[in-house]
């Protein structure tokens, strides 16, 4: 007979920290059980499988409103679900397997070990996706989007590998930073989230061909809430991130850009 787990035990289990669960049982993804007579969370294994889908979804990069409406339509089947989802992570492991060799071939290289064709230099990388996303700005926002990704790609054409590593480096900077101001509470107005906008602002136009105007630094928060993969980046640093990054950005874009 399966035990009761209080809501610390669970966040132990899972590595789920114990702010998260509180906000799942908020929002209706993951109810515990029942509630004990010292007011406690208590979670059952039917409550832990439902969690363990959670994880699944969420590395597979759902947000939160798509992993709920999955497991709450009517003729969910759970071992279905596993089934692909693991049919899913051995296609992504053997993507990041390819990954790897590459990086080991290219240090190889590098050390003077051994010699690496130029063609081998992108074995595992994913142009499906990164052409995935840009049809998906080009349906969403039309020619202006076409415009705009052609511009940027011929701004970092001339980038070195230093240029990409500050790029990537500031975004998660200013993202993580971001999750914090939403931990502590902090308005969108306040100062501090607004120099971190600031930032983010400035951040953006490093890649693309002119700074980014209120029109477009507010759109690109909206696109923040619609792109799944978007969605899915700024929640699993914490709940609620991407709503918080697009108000902030509208905010911002209201008040410093026009």
């Amino acid at each position: 007979m399966s035990r009761d787990y209080t809501v610390a035990e669970v966040a132990r289990l899972s590595g789920v920290s114990v702010r998260t669960l509180h906000h799942y049982d908020a929002i209706g993804l993951l109810k515990p059980a029942r509630v004990g007579a010292n007011g406690y969370r208590l979670y059952g294994r039917e409550e832990l499988l439902r969690l363990q889908q959670i994880l699944f979804h969420r590395e597979l990069k759902f947000p939160l409103e798509a992993i709920r409406a999955v497991l709450e339509a009517p003729g969910f089947d759970r071992l279905a679900a596993l089934k692909r989802q693991r049919a899913t992570l051995a296609e992504e492991a053997a993507r990041y397997r390819k990954l790897l060799r590459t990086l080991d071939a290219t240090l190889a290289d590098l050390e003077g070990e051994t010699s690496m064709k130029e063609s081998e230099l992108f074995g595992g990388f994913s142009p499906e996706k990164q052409a995935e996303h840009e049809a998906w700005l080009v349906d969403r926002y039309g020619d202006d989007a076409k415009a705009r990704i052609a511009g940027s790609k011929a701004k970092m054409n001339a980038w070195g590998q230093g240029d990409y590593e500050r790029l990537k480096a500031e975004g998660e900077a200013i993202e993580q930073a971001m999750g914090r101001a939403l931990l502590d509470g902090l308005p969108v107005d306040s100062g501090a989230v607004r120099a971190l906008m600031a930032r983010h602002h400035a951040w953006v136009a490093m890649s693309w061909p002119s700074p980014p105007t209120a029109e477009a630094f507010a759109g690109l928060g909206a696109m923040y809430l619609e792109h799944p993969e978007f969605t899915a980046r700024y929640e699993a640093i914490g709940p609620g991130l991407a709503e918080y990054m697009a108000e902030a950005m509208r905010s911002y874009a209201e008040a410093a850009l026009r």
